[in-house]
């Protein structure tokens, strides 16, 4: 992200932020469940601008539970067109998105904001990045898609979604066992088997 002044892309979990507190973080995404209470890592932290959206990890409706929607996504993209306006105020910086596991919302969000910052770079670019932030990642498909629409992909990051998906199964077979007993086996379904 190098022209939006970016120099250090990080995603992590609730667990990891301590870790992080010494790594000048200018910016953060914090995706947490709602009622989840504030977290106490940030006090340890530089001076830095914080964003924080309160929805849950699902894929389909749950009673007493946040679907992510594509208000939540919109928001998202509104941090990232922020991050980019703020520019001339620095010369580097450090994004740190985070969930609960920074596994699925962290990192759907995190290629949104890829997709974002970089609108001519093929999907499946996009995905490898990310990637190479975050070997683990599992994109929330409810928020890619959302994505995908609010940036006019027409389709295209979900296709690529599905070779991710693949890839990842591919990599780590356990993947599947994993995702399925979350409550993820449509998106496993979704799996590209030929990435």
């Amino acid at each position: 992200m190098e022209h939006l002044s970016i120099s250090v892309l990080t995603i992590c979990g609730i667990d990891e932020l301590p870790s992080h507190g010494p790594r000048k973080v200018s910016h953060v995404l914090s995706l947490l469940d709602p009622g989840w209470p504030e977290i106490d890592s940030f006090q340890d932290y530089d001076a830095h601008h914080r964003t924080t959206l309160r929805f849950h990890d699902i894929i389909d409706p749950q009673p007493g539970m946040t679907l992510p929607t594509r208000e939540h996504v919109a928001e998202i993209l509104a941090f990232g067109t922020d991050l980019a306006a703020s520019r001339d105020s620095r010369t580097e910086g450090h994004l740190l998105v985070h969930c609960h596991m920074g596994v699925s919302r962290s990192t759907a969000a995190m290629v949104s904001l890829l997709a974002q910052a970089f609108p001519d770079a093929p999907e499946d670019s996009l995905f490898e990045q990310l990637r190479t932030i975050r070997p683990q990642a599992w994109p929330n498909s409810v928020m890619i898609g959302h994505a995908d629409a609010l940036l006019g992909r027409d389709g295209r990051m979900v296709a690529a979604l599905r070779r991710h998906y693949g890839t990842q199964i591919g990599r780590k077979p356990d993947f599947e066992d994993w995702m399925t007993r979350h409550g993820r086996g449509r998106e496993v379904e979704m799996a590209d088997p030929k990435p």
